[in-house]
């Protein structure tokens, strides 16, 4: 083994070029192979960073009744699942926030985590210091606490071990820093900066308000089946004992159809990510397999000219098992070598991945060439080596010596069963790339229907976007509220280089909405039934303008609106078309959000915008003034948290920058400017995933392509350096050149044909496997096949036509000479 083993070393060494490309190539595939299993493990496979993390679940619900397919915690189901459950350890609630700290540099906002006590030991939480909360820090009226994250008590404490103890300002209030957590501990699919408990009253709750998330811990034993069946049991008991919000009923309830919904944990934090992983790692495994296919066809090249060696040591007596250990052992060794080299690849790979934190990946932090991935990497390299020296064992597996050195010798010419292996490689490159074209074609497909849809706005790379919120601690009345407001837009209004500002309590895709039903006085619902749940936003006037969302009736909202409490709202043109049949019919008609509240009328309609992302439909919309009387109770309510939206008529500067931060400053100076983000850059994350795929195939399918059209080269390249001869005798009995190339092109285009044909049918299958991926675009797309098919033959007719035109050249004396 070891001589076999410095005669293969000294073979590479002899042919460098075979050398680099076999290694590259094979090295490429594996590579990619070994990052995007690296991805699909740490996402998919591995388990949550948790104590025994198959027995967390997230406690989700339905209702289709109201249109929701997943509905998520509510106070009064949380309190009662605490209370009654019989299948889980303990349950815990939680939502994402931001929050305001002020005093300890600069006012910032970061995000936060409320969560009820107990939650951080159901994920088996471990403070460096300090403790966690417990049921005292979480009960009403108890003294403020917050634990802070690992790296925001590196960043702005410096690490001081006397954190615990220290005071400091959230959102306008004083909170003692009891805890601090480990480093690399994150919450769900969260990354807070501090965390702060619920501290929720249980006399003021009520069966509402559904924007937390649930999660727990079953007992042991208990299953997914048992845990549903026991919620279902507790969300009697949970209406029985809790109030409706003010004119709701128990009938309404009934109505809605409430249902459990517990899962797994894990699917919490995964989100609906695995289908595009899955058509990730089989597209790079495609490639894989196209790599492979082309070093196979360098190993039958380098073979076929040991073809007359092998004949001459088996007449001499060498068996074929040593001839085969010796094939085995040359194509593991590069196998080996190359796996050396994918592993450096996957590495570069996965850092590139971490740097550019593509949005809408979770579990990023948990991505590794582990013991687990690289022993898939290593299988990976065992088979591909074993694949390539198959293919030569196989070729001289029943050589025919006497043939062999006959055909082998001066005057002979290749035979043709020699071409025939590399030709089905190469028809097989051909196939596997047109699958990778077809789906990266699809996407592309997807991206420009995507980029067709008016979202709602315009210009979105000329509107900049951010988030202030007013502390209720320090300015507790609603009209002081929106107030500070408007004089904030109004200072912003008046710097050089504004075209124009408004607000909303959430900018179009930027997932910041709120959900409740709309009752409209011209369409009564049946006795006790509640109608669909519309989304609900809090405008100031001048926003849409701002956005340019055109207001396709009636007008804006105006301050005279604001100032006076006037009981006025604005809906989307879908609502209005769905209620009064078009946009001038909604005007003047009135909506309510629950019964025994005022009536609200439409003083206008505006253009759909697609709220949910521009590859979903855009939802219905009421639109209300940021500061009214009488919408949930008696009383003004406002906005504390408003997002402005900025129309530059110039590019965004530093020096702009600066100026809105002080103008904002110059009305209250604790108030940090949060989630600064252009319009453009919102639309484009709400097509990440997308944006994401896109790129990947698109670089899988070039590489395909490339190594297919390399591949299909080297078979034609070497038919035609075998067939010297006989192409020199056509030509000295009087074939024309044209002629000699035009029969090459002939028999490359039978391998493109095949390839074609069968990567077409083959795509046609695998491309369904992307439906849920693709928008505007049906999976197999007649135009995008194609067009695809039309792109790898004419690189396949360029890669044939060079060995062609090389034929049509050859010298009849020269060719005829050398043989």
């Amino acid at each position: 083994m070891a001589t076999q083993l410095r005669h293969v070393i000294r073979r590479f060494l002899r042919a460098p070029l075979f050398t680099a490309v076999a290694v590259g190539t094979l090295g490429l595939g594996i590579g990619a192979t070994t990052a995007m299993y690296a991805v699909v493990d740490g996402i998919l496979l591995e388990p949550l960073p948790y104590p025994d993390p198959g027995q967390l679940v997230g406690v989700w619900h339905e209702a289709p009744g109201l249109g929701f397919d997943e509905l998520n915690q509510g106070p009064a189901f949380h309190w009662t699942y605490r209370q009654e459950s019989r299948v889980f350890e303990d349950v815990a609630m939680w939502s994402n926030t931001r929050l305001t700290i002020t005093g300890v540099a600069e006012p910032e906002q970061v995000p936060a985590v409320m969560v009820t006590a107990g939650g951080l030991e159901l994920l088996g939480a471990r403070p460096v210091i300090g403790r966690l909360f417990q049921a005292e820090d979480d009960a009403p009226g108890a003294p403020l606490t917050t634990i802070l994250s690992y790296g925001y008590w590196q960043q702005r404490l410096g690490g001081a071990p006397d954190a615990v103890g220290r005071t400091i300002t959230v959102s306008g209030r004083a909170r003692e820093v009891i805890g601090v957590l480990p480093r690399g501990f994150r919450f769900i699919e969260s990354d807070p900066a501090l965390l702060i408990p619920y501290q929720l009253d249980e006399a003021n709750l009520f069966l509402g308000n559904f924007s937390h998330f649930g999660f727990a811990r079953l007992r042991p034993g208990a299953t997914l089946e048992q845990a549903n069946a026991d919620v279902e049991r507790m969300i009697d008991i949970a209406t029985e004992r809790y109030t409706l919000p003010g004119g709701l009923n128990a009938q309404m309830l009934e109505e809605a159809r409430f249902a459990a919904n517990v899962r797994p944990l894990e699917q919490d934090v995964i989100g609906d990510v695995a289908n595009v992983l899955w058509v990730l790692l089989g597209t790079v495994a495609i490639v894989l397999l196209i790599a492979c296919a082309n070093v196979a066809n360098l190993f039958l090249v380098r073979a076929e000219g040991r073809y007359r060696e092998v004949a001459v040591r088996t007449a001499l007596g060498a068996s074929r098992r040593r001839i085969a250990n010796e094939f085995l052992t040359e194509s593991l060794t590069l196998a080996a070598i190359s796996g050396i080299v994918a592993v450096a690849l996957a590495i570069g790979a996965l850092r590139l991945l971490r740097t550019l934190s593509p949005q809408g990946l979770p579990r990023l932090q948990d991505i590794t060439l582990d013991a687990s991935v690289l022993a898939v990497a290593a299988a990976i390299t065992l088979l591909a080596g074993i694949f390539l020296g198959l293919i030569p064992v196989a070729r001289h597996a029943r050589i025919a010596i006497a043939g062999a050195l006959r055909e082998g010798g001066r005057g002979g010419s290749a035979g043709r069963d020699r071409h025939r292996m590399r030709s089905a490689l190469a028809t097989a490159q051909l196939a596997l790339a047109l699958v990778l074209l077809a789906g990266s074609g699809l996407m592309v497909r997807t991206m420009l229907a995507m980029r067709d849809v008016n979202p709602g706005f315009e210009d979105p790379e000329n509107v900049l976007t951010m988030r202030l919120s007013i502390p209720g601690a320090e300015v507790p009345e609603p009209a002081l509220v929106a107030a500070m407001h408007e004089r904030i837009m109004n200072t912003l209004d008046e710097l050089p280089g504004i075209a124009s500002v408004g607000m909303s309590s959430s900018i179009t895709m930027d997932g910041n909405n709120s959900w409740d039903p709309i009752f409209s006085e011209d369409h009564p619902m049946p006795p006790n039934t509640l109608p669909p749940i519309r989304v609900y936003k809090w405008i100031s006037p001048n926003y849409f303008a701002t956005m340019e969302t055109p207001i396709v009736a009636g007008r804006d909202f105006t301050w005279d609106d604001i100032r006076q409490h006037r009981r006025v709202a604005i809906i989307s043109e879908n609502l209005a078309v769905e209620y009064w049949g078009s946009p001038q019919g909604a005007i003047g008609r009135r909506i309510r959000n629950v019964p025994e509240r005022p009536w609200r009328e439409i003083v206008g309609v505006v253009a759909d915008a697609r709220d949910d992302g521009v590859d979903q439909p855009a939802p219905a919309i009421a639109h209300w003034p940021m500061l009214q009387d009488s919408l949930w109770d008696d009383g003004l309510q406002a906005q504390n948290t408003m997002s402005y939206a900025l129309r530059l008529d110039r590019q965004l500067a530093p020096a702009l920058m600066d100026q809105i931060r002080q103008a904002v400053w110059s009305i209250n100076p604790n108030l940090p400017l949060a989630r600064v983000e252009t319009l453009d850059r919102i639309l484009a994350n709400s097509m990440a995933r997308t944006s994401f795929t896109l790129v990947m195939l698109a670089i899988a399918a070039a590489v395909a392509l490339l190594l297919g059209a390399v591949g299909l080269y080297g078979v034609i390249s070497y038919i035609v350096s075998q067939r010297t001869r006989e192409f020199g005798v056509r030509l000295a009995l009087g074939a024309r050149a044209g002629d000699v190339g035009t029969m090459v092109v002939r028999e490359a285009a039978i391998l493109v044909g095949m390839g074609l044909t069968i990567g077409l049918v083959a795509a046609a299958a695998l491309t369904r496997l992307m439906s849920a991926l693709l928008y505007g675009v049906a999976p197999f797309d007649p135009l995008t096949f194609a067009a695809v098919a039309a792109t790898l033959a004419a690189v396949a007719f360029i890669a044939a036509w060079l060995p062609a035109r090389r034929a049509a050249r050859v010298d009849p004396i020269e060719a005829l000479r050398w043989e």
